[in-house]
């Protein structure tokens, strides 16, 4: 089978994007985050939004996609070995170790944990609630930020696994002959109606908290996106498909996006529920519209052997999993000496990149260090450890 390149550069622009978007974070004004800049912007949060709808779907879709490769040519039972020891692995050891200096400069930044990073370790490592408000998660005595993704990506894996001898009998084959049956409109319209569906149903009623036990909505939301990306794996005639309406669906989605954040700007807090379900409609489909054109664009000019393309596939994983603690290290070390509004995002920014490339080198060439950061056991040449989209190793999408 013919190596997918899309898939695999697509994955790292999508990070390459999700480090860009926390580094906003610090910026963007009325958003709160776990640290804040004195210099925030409210023009900012228009680019933030249009990322926003889309961003963690698309993520999730790679993250099927990744999965319906990983399944070719293994038996079940040892993909969730080796998927369960991927995700949790690097998840664990990064709520211990890698995390940990975020709720540190949150809680000492809002005056709620003493400075001393040492002893604030002996403290956190009881599990044991903290003050009210000292940093997200707060009355759990630990938090796992942005590293909720791999465990939310995880029970979606082991669901899905539970699932497919259903996907793979009768019925489950129509389901899915349907879905890689959708051409023209169709496929540009369909696959937002059980979003939009969900959004109805379940966002009046869980708010997007990140607290796997009772964030009903988003699952409902992220666990469809994956499964669209399973089932749509390596399905020629649907990216062909992709690939013809990526001009109508970009514009569609740009046109639809300004028309949506005209009602979210012009609209009342209190809207009837009927106005309300019309937004979501339109958020929904402007998410699916962004998703069909960025798998169309992609695979149109992506799908090549780029020369950069192999190191950049092992580095998403070690990436991601740094980037947010240095970033706000490297915020909370910063923001006091007070520079100004283009020295110190470029500061923040440049420092994050830098690290994650040094630390990434660094983890790459100690053994016991790759396991934790999602990378294979090194075997001569190292491997790219996140992607080969023709037959995949395990990696956080």
């Amino acid at each position: 089978m013919q190596r997918r390149y899309d898939i695999d550069a697509l994955r790292a622009l999508a990070f390459c994007l999700l480090i860009l978007y926390h580094c906003a974070m610090l910026y963007v004004a009325d958003w709160g985050w776990h640290l804040k800049s004195a210099h925030l912007s409210e023009p900012l949060q228009l680019p933030m939004l249009f990322l926003n709808r889309w961003r963690m779907d698309l993520i999730f879709l790679i993250s099927g996609l990744s999965v319906h490769f990983l399944l070719r040519g293994t038996s079940l039972g040892r993909f969730v070995v080796q998927r369960s020891w991927r995700l949790l692995l690097p998840l664990t050891f990064g709520c211990l170790l890698i995390v940990p200096i975020q709720p540190y400069a949150q809680g000492v930044a809002n005056g709620l944990v003493e400075p001393g990073f040492g002893a604030f370790l002996l403290r956190y490592y009881q599990f044991k609630p903290w003050p009210q408000g000292a940093f997200d998660g707060w009355e759990y005595g630990f938090t796992w930020n942005h590293l909720w993704y791999l465990a939310y990506l995880w029970v979606y894996t082991i669901l899905l696994a539970g699932l497919l001898p259903l996907f793979r009998n009768r019925y489950g084959r129509r389901l899915h002959a349907a879905l890689t049956g959708l051409r023209g409109w169709k496929l540009a319209i369909l696959p937002a109606l059980p979003l939009a569906l969900f959004t109805f149903a379940l966002a009046p009623l869980f708010k997007e908290t990140g607290d796997l036990i009772h964030d009903w909505y988003r699952h409902a939301i992220y666990f469809s996106v994956f499964l669209y990306g399973y089932w749509i794996g390596n399905d020629r005639g649907l990216w062909d498909e992709f690939v013809r309406l990526r001009k109508w669906t970009l514009g569609l989605a740009l046109g639809l996006f300004g028309f949506y954040l005209s009602l979210v700007v012009w609209l009342p807090e209190q809207i009837p529920d009927w106005l309300q379900n019309s937004v979501w409609l339109l958020r929904n489909l402007y998410v699916w519209f962004a998703i069909s054109a960025i798998l169309g664009w992609s695979h149109a000019l992506l799908n090549r052997p780029f020369r950069w393309l192999p190191w950049a596939t092992e580095a998403v994983y070690p990436w991601y999993v740094l980037h947010q603690s240095l970033i706000v290290l490297i915020a909370y070390w910063i923001l006091p000496l007070k520079f100004g509004p283009v020295t110190e995002p470029a500061i923040v920014l440049t420092g994050t990149v830098a690290g994650c490339f040094v630390l990434h080198e660094i983890i790459r060439r100690v053994p016991l260090l790759r396991p934790c950061f999602g990378l294979k056991a090194r075997k001569g040449r190292v491997s790219a450890s996140l992607g080969a989209a023709s037959a995949p190793a395990p990696n956080p999408a």
